[in-house]
């Protein structure tokens, strides 16, 4: 990334890009200055800080963040302010993504989701676990596109097990596969978004990529492959053992979950909680672990999860 700034406290920036930084009516930069403390002025291209010398340093790393990614996405998300406010740090520009979806180009927008990806670079097995709005399951998918784009893999693989919400199939109207459908809704939106809608179809068609339920991994052999398991705090510690050994030659695997939503009964029959102590330190399997702090959806998601996390801390001290 360049060095924006010609001096302590000020920064060269387009016209351009400084009205899509600011926002309309410049509401991103009031929220910038009144987070950090500090006071800015734009013009003619220049962009003058003042106030305490850790602040105006870290407003000019967020300005920074912004317009790399501006630069790099081409738009600024909702979220982009909060998650550079909270993340200021240079990015690393090797853990990009490059996708032909709609999606474009995808950078991480957290410190978790940084390690996360370098995980996804240098481990063929990798389990993630975190709350919901983390990325987890997006990441997962994006990365699985990008190695299926470049020839890395021939195939993409990606499951569920088909346990949510206190729900079973037998329930669900219509045939097997509209009673699929929606449980893996998610992972057909992570798609079209990396891939686009058409692609996703052909691929599907041609078997290139392939969306099921956990229980029809059984008994198969997966080589070549990008396999993701998403929502796998659903899953029993024999249904996950089944799914790891299932890899062949040239596969890689991501397994994702949270483990504060776990519907399975007793929770403590969980695979992804059980499975981290079996196989931890194992070389060539990494778990990453995201929180609050890395929520990339509404901020007010970011304060629930924190909430609920109290209330669950408040309630294991009333036990002890």
């Amino acid at each position: 990334m360049k060095d924006l700034s010609t001096e302590d406290g000020k920064i060269l920036l387009p016209g351009e890009s400084a009205a899509k930084i600011f926002g309309t009516g410049d509401i991103n930069l009031r929220n910038i200055c009144r987070s950090l403390d500090i006071k800015a002025v734009y013009r003619d291209g220049i962009l003058n800080i003042s106030g305490s010398k850790i602040a105006v340093k870290k407003a000019k790393a967020v300005i920074a963040r912004l317009e790399h990614e501006l630069n790099a996405a081409g738009l600024l998300s909702d979220h982009s302010i909060d998650a550079a406010l909270s993340f200021p740090e240079k990015h690393d520009v090797s853990l990009e993504l490059s996708v032909p979806g709609r999606a474009g180009r995808i950078l991480p927008k957290t410190s978790g989701q940084e390690e996360y990806m370098r995980s996804i670079r240098s481990s063929e097995i990798v389990f993630c676990i975190g709350p919901a709005g983390t990325g987890k399951t997006f990441l997962a998918v994006a990365s699985a596109v990008r190695a299926l784009t470049d020839g890395e893999v021939e195939r993409i693989i990606i499951s569920r097990p088909a346990v949510e919400a206190g729900e079973s199939l037998g329930f669900l109207p219509g045939d097997l596969q509209q009673k699929i459908d929606p449980y893996l809704k998610p992972v057909y939106d992570a798609l079209d978004d990396t891939l686009s809608p058409a692609r996703v179809r052909r691929s599907i068609d041609n078997r290139i990529i392939e969306v099921a339920p956990l229980a029809y991994m059984r008994g198969r052999t997966l080589n070549n492959a990008f396999v993701i398991l998403d929502e796998a705090q659903n899953t029993t510690i024999t249904q996950l053992k089944m799914f790891l050994t299932r890899l062949g030659y040239g596969s890689r695997a991501i397994i994702t979950g949270d483990i504060t939503q776990i519907d399975l009964k007793p929770t403590s029959s969980s695979g992804l909680v059980l499975i981290r102590k079996i196989l931890s330190g194992i070389e060539g399997i990494d778990f990453t672990y995201l929180d609050q702090n890395d929520v990339v959806r509404h901020p007010l998601v970011q304060r629930i999860i924190e909430a609920f996390q109290r209330d669950s801390d408040e309630g294991k001290k009333d036990l002890q």
